[in-house]
C-alpha cells in the first residue's frame, strides 16, 4: 500500500480563480509528485493530477495513480491537507 509521508499545499489567493492551491506529497519519503492542483468544482473541491498540453490543446496526465483505491488515497490527503492550510491561514 502507498504511504504518503508529506503533503505541502501552497493556497492561491485569486478571487476570481477556480484553482484554489498547488500541492505536493512526497510517497515513502523517496518518490515526490509536485503540482498537484486543488479545483473548486460545482458543489466541492477536486484535485487534478499534474498534466501537459499537448500540440493539439489537449490536456494529458504527466503522473496519476492507476487505481481508484490510491486515487482517494491522494485526493484525501491533499484534500485534508488544503482544509488544514486554509484554517492555519485564518
Amino acid at each position: 500500500m502507498l504511504n504518503i509521508t508529506d503533503t505541502k499545499v501552497r493556497i492561491v489567493k485569486k478571487d476570481d480563480s477556480k484553482l484554489k492551491a498547488i500541492a505536493s506529497i512526497i510517497i515513502d519519503d523517496c518518490f515526490v509528485i509536485h503540482d498537484i492542483k486543488v479545483i473548486e468544482g460545482n458543489d466541492e473541491v477536486f484535485i487534478a493530477m499534474p498534466s501537459r498540453k499537448t500540440p493539439d490543446g489537449e490536456f494529458k496526465d504527466i503522473a496519476h495513480p492507476i487505481n481508484t483505491e490510491t486515487r482517494e488515497l491522494i485526493k484525501s490527503n491533499v484534500i485534508s491537507a488544503y482544509h488544514k492550510a486554509l484554517t492555519e491561514e485564518e
